[in-house]
């Protein structure tokens, strides 16, 4: 469907790497609550990608950043296509990616190598489960990628990778969401793990918490885990 996609070129020569070193904020169509929180992880220079009806979120953020649109994606079949002077991606409606999939997809190309999302999260159980299954392919690029809702932020822990996780958040799980992942080792938590095997089929790392007021943290061997922090 490429053909009917509406793009307008991003870079010039020489900009490509200036931009990749900011960070791609791609805001989704789920419903945001607490609009102080998600937006307490923006930062100053990030570049903001509205996927669809995620533009309703566009002038709610309660934040000193700018959080105006850079870059428009959609196929425009839950909000009007906006008229205004901002780059946009029109998508057709019968198409394999989702909006914000797609948009996961242009950040990448466009040499984003840190990757918020926010917005994705929310009553649509499939494209919940997508949302952070896409984590996946923002690790696979060789990007790094977050996403962040009105209760948590969800990352990978993978291959020889630790995590911390600070007192603030209340609880921490660890799910496999992609095969068997072995050498799970915890510390600093309620519930410590040494060297532990956790496969999709019996997930029992889930609701931990920090003790004392140093940061717990999780490391794997070999595998993927899905981080989720919880602050209730």
């Amino acid at each position: 469907y490429e053909k009917e996609i509406e793009k307008k070129p991003l870079f010039v020569r020489g900009e490509r790497y200036s931009i990749a070193m900011k960070r791609a904020v791609i805001v989704c169509g789920a419903k945001i609550k607490d609009y102080e929180f998600v937006s307490s992880f923006f930062s100053e220079g990030d570049f903001f990608i509205y996927c669809d009806s995620g533009l309703i979120h566009e002038d709610r953020f309660l934040s000193k950043v700018d959080t105006k649109a850079g870059l428009i994606i959609g196929d425009f079949d839950s909000y009007n296509r906006p008229e205004r002077d901002t780059e946009i991606i029109e998508l057709p409606v019968m198409k394999d990616d989702t909006d914000s999939v797609y948009a996961i997809k242009e950040a990448i190309s466009r040499g984003y190598k840190d990757i918020l999302i926010v917005g994705a999260i929310g009553d649509r159980f499939d494209h919940s489960l997508v949302n952070a299954y896409a984590l996946m392919l923002i690790n696979d690029s060789g990007a790094s990628g977050k996403i962040v809702d009105d209760y948590s932020e969800m990352t990978l822990v993978y291959n020889k990778m630790s995590a911390e996780i600070e007192p603030n958040w209340r609880y921490f799980s660890l799910i496999a969401i992609s095969g068997t992942a072995s050498g799970v080792t915890i510390k600093n938590a309620k519930y410590n793990l040494d060297n532990a095997t956790i496969n999709p089929k019996y997930q029992y790392a889930i609701s931990n918490e920090v003790e004392g007021d140093e940061p717990a943290i999780v490391s794997v061997e070999e595998g993927v885990l899905l981080l989720i922090k919880d602050r209730h």
